[in-house]
C-alpha cells in the first residue's frame, strides 16, 4: 500500500514536492538507488535502521532508522527489506535550506536525524509509530518540519530560477548571465543550499532527463543521447555508468514510476544473458 501527497501547508509547499508512505514487500534482495540531485527525509517504522552501500555492494554507511539523505549523486545500494514501512519527504532542490544545516555536510550520505536535530530527531520515529494511520503520519511530519523551521520559509528565488533552468538543460554559463552573477557566485550560493555545485546538479538532471525518456521496446540510444543534450553516444555511456553504475541497456527498474529504483537480480540476469 502506498500514499502519496503533496503538502497542505502552502508555507511547505515551495520546499517540500511530496510526502509518502509505503507499506510492502519486494522480492530482490538488493536494488540500486540512483542519484536524484535532491534530499529525503526517512523513517523506516519497520526497523530502527537504514543502511546504505557503495555501487559495489561492499562498504557502506549504517545510521538509525529516522535520517536525511543527503542531495544524491551517485548511485547506492540498498536493502528493500528497510523498505517494508517507510515514510519519506522529497525535498525541492534546497528545500532543506529552512530545516538543516547546510546540505554540503550531507552530500551523497544518510544523517541520522538525531545529529541534526537533537532529541527532537531522536524521538521522531516512536512519534510517528504512535500515530494510528499512514495520513495522520505524513501531517505528522508535516507539522514537525514547521515548528523545526530556523530560517525564514521564503524559498531563494535565484536558486529556484537555477535549479529550474539547469534541469532543462540551460548551461551554468547562461544560467549565470541570466542572474547577472559570476560563475563563481551561483556556484557558492547554489552549493551552499542545494548541497551540489550547478555543473554536477546539471548532469544529474541530464541523467535523469535520459532515464525518464527511456520506454519499453529497443532505443535509439545515438538519438537518445543528442535529443538529451550528450555530445555522443560514447559521453552519454560514460554519464550512465558514473550515475548508475550500469550500461545503459542493462537498465531495468522495479517499475516505469519507481525509474530510480533498479533491482539487482535483474542486472545480474541482463548480465549474464549478454
Amino acid at each position: 500500500m502506498q500514499v502519496v501527497l503533496r503538502p497542505r501547508s502552502p508555507a511547505l509547499a515551495p520546499f517540500v514536492s511530496s510526502l509518502g508512505s509505503f507499506e510492502g514487500q519486494f522480492p530482490h534482495v538488493r536494488e540500486r538507488a540512483l542519484p536524484t540531485g535532491t534530499m529525503q527525509l526517512l523513517v523506516n517504522l519497520d526497523a530502527d535502521v537504514f543502511h546504505s552501500y557503495d555501487a559495489s555492494g561492499s562498504g557502506g554507511q549504517c545510521t538509525v532508522g529516522a535520517a536525511l539523505q543527503g542531495p544524491s549523486s551517485r548511485p547506492a545500494v540498498i536493502d528493500p527489506a528497510e523498505q517494508r514501512a517507510v515514510l519519506w519527504v522529497a525535498f525541492r532542490p534546497g528545500g532543506t535550506y529552512p530545516f538543516f544545516p547546510p546540505p554540503a555536510d550531507t552530500r551523497d550520505l544518510l544523517v541520522g536525524l538525531d545529529a541534526l536535530w537533537g532529541r527532537d530527531g531522536a524521538v521522531l520515529r516512536e512519534r510517528l509509530l504512535a500515530a494510528p494511520t499512514p495520513l495522520l503520519k505524513l501531517r505528522t511530519l508535516e507539522s514537525v518540519l514547521l515548528a523545526r523551521a530556523h530560517r525564514p520559509l521564503d524559498p531563494d528565488p535565484a536558486v529556484v530560477f537555477a535549479a529550474t533552468a539547469l534541469r532543462r538543460g540551460h548551461p551554468v554559463a547562461e544560467v549565470s548571465d541570466s542572474l547577472g552573477w559570476t560563475t563563481r557566485r551561483l556556484s557558492r550560493r547554489f552549493a551552499d543550499q542545494v548541497g551540489l555545485t550547478p555543473k554536477r546538479f546539471a548532469r544529474v538532471g541530464r541523467f535523469q532527463r535520459l532515464i525518464a525518456s527511456i520506454t519499453a521496446g529497443p532505443v535509439d540510444w545515438a538519438q537518445r543521447a543528442v535529443e538529451c543534450g550528450y555530445h555522443d553516444q560514447a559521453h552519454m555511456i560514460h554519464d550512465f555508468r558514473d550515475f548508475s553504475g550500469l550500461r545503459p541497456t542493462q537498465y531495468a527498474p522495479r517499475s516505469p514510476a519507481e525509474r530510480n529504483h533498479v533491482p539487482i537480480s535483474t542486472i545480474q540476469a541482463a548480465t549474464a544473458g549478454r
